[in-house]
Formats: structure tokens, sequence, C-alpha cells
């Protein structure tokens, strides 16, 4: 079993700033990549920032440049989002995804519950 939680959401003004965290834990061999993805009422769920176990990072066009995803170390289970210069349009369910290898071989594909990110203007 492989869990996946993600917290640090909450409600903040325009041009503020939010971190999020991610941890996996459970039977793990190797993480491929973990990233973090949204979805917005209405809107199809969409990827924000993936980092590959390389430390290589993609980020969504429209938060390049104020959100970075990051890990303490290179064998670090947990991932982290700082979001800055956040936007009303930011407003989404944010979800941690983690690729994982498990002990026993098994490649799976693993999803945090979400935690809500609220942007007022």
């Amino acid at each position: 079993q492989v869990q996946v939680v993600e917290s640090g959401g909450g409600l903040v003004q325009a041009g503020g700033s939010l971190r999020l965290s991610c941890e996996v834990s459970g039977s793990i061999g190797s993480i491929d990549a973990m990233g973090w993805y949204r979805q917005a009422p209405g809107n199809q769920r969409e990827s924000v920032a993936v980092m590959t176990s390389g430390g290589a990072t993609n980020y969504s066009d429209s938060v390049k440049r104020r959100f970075l995803i990051f890990r303490t170390n290179a064998a670090a289970n947990t991932v982290y989002l700082q979001m800055n210069s956040l936007k009303p349009e930011d407003t989404a369910v944010y979800y941690c995804n983690a690729q994982v290898v498990g002990r026993s071989g098994k490649w799976g594909d693993y999803w945090g519950q979400g935690t809500q990110v609220t942007v007022s203007s």
C-alpha cells in the first residue's frame, strides 16, 4: 500500500503566498516522479508542477515564475509547492500525484485526497 497525503491549503488574499506539502509513505521501492495538479469547479484536472526523481521540473505556463516545486533532498519522500503572487484564478483543489515502484516491483500511480486553495480578490 502507498499513501499520499497533502497539507497546507487554505484561504489567502491575492498577491499572497502558500506552501503545500505532499508526503508519500508505505511500501515504496522508488519514486519516479511527484507532482501537483489542480481542479477548479467546472474544469478538468490540470498539471501544475512536476518533479522527476532526477530533479527535473516542469511547470504549466500559468504558474511559471510564481510557483516552485522542490524537495529537501534527493531521497526525500516529500515534495513542496511554494506558491507566490497568488491570483484568484489559482483557486482550486490541489492534488498531489506520485508515480511509485513498490517494493514488489509493481508500478503505480497514486493520488492524495486534495487540499483546497482559495485566493480572494
